[in-house]
């Protein structure tokens, strides 16, 4: 793998204060030994500067090393897990500055205590390979801690869809269709769309789209889609153009993935396109009204989806940017679940916003509580699907954790994949039930709303007479186990 141009000078600098520190030598004394000035290697140190082959010589006869170890990415054997950390370019892809840090910040911390954090990262690594972490998985998880910490509200791309709608839209029947948004791919930024390829190519069906970049770029879209979905790959393609987003990915679903900055700037495409099918100013009254019932009106909810004509998961989304905005109602989670075999529910997406809240895809092998609501109505569905029925259903539920004084109000929607699939997924947008919420929403005490006592896992839960267990409890009983042990040997200690 080839090392950026940061990190060599990081790696330098990283074995320079190395070396100086082992010398016992201060800034003014290594500047006098080189006759470099104290401020130009303080430069070289943070990986900002990067000498000439003449200074290189001076400094590795005065640190009392070789020229071309110096200068070689080789680095002593207890910052062996640094160099594979910066020969990764990992530091250089991150964009570190999104959580104020900087890679020269990282590398003192690392010259201060080598030992140390070389032993904590080798750990890091090791958990890596031990549960086939790869650096996907990392991009993916800064991204929704870059969600969280802005309240997944981003000002700058609400202004960006604004200008876009005035500049292009003023005159544009709502909600817009779809020959509207090919009009202004094909005329404004020169595409070529086809949606006769795709559904075609057995090992491509699956993708709803595909970009072909080129002096004319291509857009490749799976005649399958529905019409709401078709809008969102159209609004992501205008984003991609209007905002100049590069890199970016050429696939909707993800099979390679090079830089956390093709995830943000998918993130942001996304954004953009479900912002432009749901305009802020338009549906902000109807929510604050859906707000304001005392009781949970699920059709309400079905009426907007028709109005937008968006999917159930766009608009979960969009009241995630919305709700802590406009209703400082901040503290909630968003979850999609898919049916992947009998019994058997995989969490393929979630958010949490202001802190990590239950249930999040840390089960390893566990199977998740049957009682939630976005499992049980995957069930409804399949009824649904066997007999021959498919519409959306919109159901809530208070859903109150065993052993803890957490509660939630949770709304979810369940839809078949498809008519001719038997595929369910169901999205769901979690609030955490507190004396903030109970001002907002009204109907957060319905009656008619089911509350259930629920757990993270089967294997995790204390309950004994759960009817919709799915695994014995071995993890809440080992644990029991290990305490009852502990407690045995304490008082044998006499304590």
């Amino acid at each position: 793998m080839s090392v950026s141009e940061d990190n060599v000078r990081l790696i330098f600098g990283l074995k320079v204060r190395q070396l100086r520190q082992e010398r016992k030598m201060s800034f003014a004394q290594l500047a006098q030994a080189t006759g470099l000035s104290p401020s130009y290697l303080n430069e070289i140190e943070k990986g900002k500067k990067y000498p000439k082959a003449e200074k290189i010589g001076i400094l590795a006869e005065a640190l009392e090393v070789q020229y071309d170890w110096l200068i070689s990415l080789q680095l002593s054997k207890n910052l062996a897990p640094v160099s594979e950390l910066l020969k990764s370019n990992l530091l250089t892809e991150l964009p570190l500055e999104l959580f104020g840090l900087e890679p020269a910040t990282l590398l003192e911390l690392l010259s201060n205590a080598p030992d140390k954090l070389g032993a904590f990262l080798s750990t890091i690594i090791e958990i890596s390979r031990n549960y086939g972490m790869r650096v996907e998985n990392l991009y993916f998880n800064m991204l929704r801690s870059y969600q969280e910490m802005y309240d997944n509200y981003f000002p700058e791309l609400e202004k960006s869809v604004e200008a876009f709608r005035a500049e292009f839209l003023e005159s544009a029947d709502f909600p817009y269709e779809l020959e509207t948004l090919e009009r202004i791919l094909t005329d404004q930024f020169h595409y070529r769309i086809t949606d006769e390829v795709l559904q075609h190519q057995k090992e491509l069906s699956e993708l709803r789209s595909v970009f072909l970049a080129g002096k004319q770029p291509q857009l490749l879209m799976n005649g399958n889609l529905n019409k709401g979905q078709k809008a969102f790959v159209l609004g992501q393609e205008i984003a991609y153009s209007y905002l100049k987003l590069k890199p970016r990915p050429k696939t909707t679903a993800w099979l390679d993935v090079d830089s956390f900055e093709e995830v943000l700037n998918n993130y942001k495409a996304s954004y953009f396109s479900c912002a432009l099918a749901i305009p802020k100013q338009r549906i902000t009254p109807a929510l604050a009204t859906f707000l304001k019932q005392e009781k949970f009106d699920a059709q309400l909810l079905l009426n907007l989806l028709e109005e937008y004509k968006c999917s159930p998961e766009n608009l979960f989304h969009r009241l995630t940017n919305l709700l802590p905005k406009e209703f400082g109602i901040r503290e909630l989670f968003f979850l999609r679940f898919n049916a992947v075999a009998d019994n058997h529910y995989k969490l393929t997406k979630e958010m949490h916003l202001s802190g990590l809240h239950n249930p999040h895809g840390t089960a390893q092998d566990q199977h998740y509580c049957r009682r939630w609501i976005s499992i049980d109505i995957l069930n409804d569905i399949k009824e649904m699907q066997e007999k021959g029925e498919g519409q959306i259903l919109c159901k809530a539920q208070r859903s109150k954790y065993v052993d803890s004084d957490n509660e939630y109000l949770i709304m979810t929607f369940a839809k078949p994949a498809s008519k001719s699939s038997t595929d369910r997924s169901s999205v769901s947008i979690g609030l955490l039930i507190s004396p903030a919420l109970k001002r907002r929403v009204k109907f957060w005490n319905d009656p008619a709303i089911p509350i259930r006592l629920v757990n993270e896992t089967c294997e995790l839960c204390s309950l004994r007479d759960c009817a919709e267990r799915a695994a014995p409890a071995t993890v809440y009983e080992a644990r029991q186990k290990e305490q009852t042990m502990k407690k045995a040997l304490k008082l044998l200690q006499g304590e």
